[in-house]
C-alpha cells in the first residue's frame, strides 16, 4: 500500500483532507458474542475483487460482488481502478487483500465455526464513505439472513 510519505505532496495532501473530512462512526452498543469457535465468518473486502465471470469494477462503483466462499484464487481478480493501489501484495498472496485461505484454515483447525458461503468485495477509494450507506446495508441484511456471526472488514 502507499504512504501518504511516499506521495506526490500534492496528492498525499488531497488525500489527508478527504481522510479528515470523514465523518467519525461512533461505536454501537457492545455485546457478547458466542465463542470463534460456534462462529461463521465471513469477509468484507475493499479491494475490487471479483470473479472473473463477473462484471468488472467501474471508476465510482457503488455496488459489490459476491465471491463464494468456496471460491479459488486463481478464478479472482481485482479491477480496483485507483492508480494508487497497489497489487503486489495480491499477486504475491491473495490473502493479503481477501483472507479466505486462512478462514479454511482456521475453520479446519477447529478456530473457527465454519466460513461462510458467501463473501462480498468492494472498490475503495471511496472519499464518502456514507456513499455506501445503501449497498452496505443490503449486505448486512444478506449477511444476516445468511447467520454470519463475524464479518472481517479488509479495508485496502
Amino acid at each position: 500500500m502507499v504512504r501518504l510519505s511516499d506521495l506526490d505532496d500534492t496528492e498525499g495532501e488531497r488525500l489527508l483532507t478527504w481522510a479528515k473530512a470523514m465523518p467519525r462512526l461512533e461505536p454501537g452498543p457492545w455485546i457478547t458474542p458466542k465463542p470463534l469457535s460456534e462462529s461463521t465468518v465471513a469477509i468484507v473486502s475493499t479491494a475490487g475483487l471479483h470473479q472473473r465471470s463477473d462484471q468488472p469494477f467501474a471508476f465510482g462503483a457503488l455496488d459489490y460482488r459476491i465471491i463464494p466462499g468456496n471460491a479459488d484464487f486463481g478464478d479472482l481478480v481485482m479491477t480496483h481502478v485507483s492508480t494508487n493501489f497497489d497489487r503486489s501484495a495480491f499477486q504475491n498472496d491473495p490473502n493479503i487483500s481477501f483472507p479466505l485461505g486462512r478462514l479454511r484454515e482456521m475453520a479446519a483447525d477447529g478456530e473457527i465455526g465454519a466460513v461462510a458461503n458467501w463473501h462480498y468485495s468492494f472498490m475503495g477509494a471511496m472519499p464518502n464513505p456514507a456513499m455506501f450507506e445503501d449497498t452496505g446495508t443490503e449486505v448486512g441484511r444478506l449477511l444476516a439472513a445468511d447467520e454470519v456471526d463475524v464479518v472481517l472488514l479488509v479495508p485496502v
